[in-house]
This record gives structure tokens, sequence and C-alpha cells, in this order.
């Protein structure tokens, strides 16, 4: 389990993340979203140990991470820009990794190369940033580490090779329990992977909700009323939003969705319908009640 308690970390007079609390349980995909200059990327630093924290700490599994080799072997971290040794190539990267990290499996290395149609043995620097992050992605999951930490791992691939990323991340949490962390900017690419999303604004956690939490508490209603009936006068029902689009209209409505349906019964409307909320929706419900505009932080 990672921890982090009133971690902050500040650059001159720059407060990057503000006094973040978090628990990230093991077995589980965390997201971690907001815009660029969020916070996101100093604090994957910080819990990699690239940083340290100068107020506050994080631990894995209880243990300090800062300058601690035992911690560092728990985890692996894909950078936003990809870092590898000068004229070095992915087995050279391998040979490297297979001295840090004692489960790292050569045999899936070698397997993966080949499915990701990677050339081993030619120099690094001469790929393109989106090969770059499948030789980080590879090394990552064959290091054999229980936590994998990501900053913006999709930015740069194709459709076709998320989707093969995250694939290969649903395997691991399956055959071995890996826990990803994945930062990254963009809500709708999390929505299919995490269980659980911290929102980041101004270095500071907004808001942290398990998904499946989220999506069973808040619900979307299209609805034709009785003549002279306003949405106000729905009883029993705590409306977070209304768009009206003639007689029809549809409400964002917070509660058990057995009780808003027996509501929207008892009010005997000419037409309703329970709709999914997408994750985009259910974010920028919670965060308008709380007072932001999630659209304006985050797409």
């Amino acid at each position: 389990m990672i921890e982090a308690a009133n971690l902050t970390k500040r650059f001159d007079d720059i407060l990057a993340v503000d006094h973040i609390n978090a628990t990230i349980r093991d077995g589980s995909v965390f997201g971690l979203i907001g815009t660029n200059g969020a916070g996101k990327s100093t604090f994957l630093r910080m819990a990699a140990g690239v940083l340290k924290p100068d107020e506050g700490r994080i631990t894995i599994d209880g243990m300090n991470v800062f300058e601690n080799e035992e911690a560092k072997r728990q985890f692996f971290y894909i950078s936003d820009d990809q870092h590898f040794f000068s004229n070095s190539t992915p087995v050279d990267m391998m040979v490297y990794y297979k001295m840090v990290y004692p489960n790292f499996d050569e045999a899936r290395f070698h397997q993966l190369m080949k499915s990701f149609d990677l050339n081993e043995r030619r120099k690094i620097n001469t790929f393109s940033k989106g090969m770059k992050k499948q030789v980080s992605v590879i090394c990552g999951i064959c290091a054999g580490t229980a936590y994998l930490f990501c900053d913006e791992t999709f930015d740069g691939l194709d459709p076709v090779m998320r989707q093969a990323v995250k694939s290969l991340f649903a395997c691991d949490m399956e055959e071995r329990h890996l826990t990803p962390i994945i930062a990254s900017h963009n809500l709708r690419e999390l929505e299919d992977i995490c269980d659980h999303v911290g929102l980041l604004h101004k270095g500071g956690i907004l808001l942290s909700r398990d998904l499946d939490e989220m999506k069973m508490n808040i619900h979307k209603v299209q609805c034709v009323l009785q003549p002279e009936m306003e949405p106000d006068q729905l009883e029993g029902m705590e409306i977070l939003k209304v768009e009206r689009r003639g007689k029809l209209l549809t409400l964002t409505v917070r509660g058990d969705l057995s009780s808003v349906e027996f509501h929207m019964q008892a009010a005997n409307p000419v037409f309703y319908e329970t709709i999914p909320l997408s994750l985009e929706e259910i974010f920028i419900s919670e965060t308008e009640v709380v007072g932001y505009d999630v659209k304006k932080l985050i797409f």
C-alpha cells in the first residue's frame, strides 16, 4: 500500500504539491488526473524517490522511499520524458534492469519486444517517441515489481498500442496483483481501466473517489414531467443539475438508483428513463458541487 501524509513540495515560490493525503490500495488502478502543472508529475517523482518532500512523507509498504533501495525495488517508474543510457539498445537496458530488479523476466522481455515488433538491438535514440514509450512499458512490466508508476504513459501511443498496453496491465493485475498508478491529463483515457481516480488541482487533491461508488451514487435521468410541474417539485431527490430542451429535462441526480426510480415513479411523469453517466460527466457534476468547473481544469 502507498500512503502520502501531508505531502508537500515547493520549487522556490511555486507550491507544486500542497499537503496531499492519499492512500493507494494494492491491486487497484489509481488514476491521477489534472491539467499540466497541477502537480501530477511532482507527486509521482516524490513517490519514486526522485524528489524529497519538503513536508510530510510518502511510504510504500510502510517504508520511506527517498534514498531507500529496498523501497525502490518495489516499483518501476515510467516518466513522461523517456531516459535511457546514451547509445543504448533495449537489450542494454534489460541487462541493467536485471541487476536492479531481481524478478526481472528476461524471457518475457524478448517475447514482448517481438510482439510489439521492436528491434531489441537497435539504438533507442533512433526510435520514435511512441516506440520509446513501448520499450519503457515492456521494461516496467517485465521488472516484476508490485507497483508501476506511469506518467502520461499513453501519450504518444497509437490507439492499437494503447489497448495493448492496457491489456498488459490488466493481465499482470490479474496474475500477480500489479498496482499501476497512472497520471494523465486525459480523463477519458483512464475511464476503462481505473478503479479509483483522484483529481489534482493546484497541487492538492480536489476529489478522490472509487469509480464504482461514484457510478452507483450519481445518475442521469431524462424525463418529461406533468404539465405545470417543475424539477424542484420532485420530492426525495437531490438534483445536482437540470438541463432543459423544450419539454425534455435531463436531470443529474445523487442517490441510490432504486430510490431515484421510486421517487420518479411517484411523480407520475409522462416519460422517464435513467442513463449511465460517463466518468467525465460524473466528475463534472461532482466538481461543480464544490464550486469548480472541471472542464476548465482538465479538458
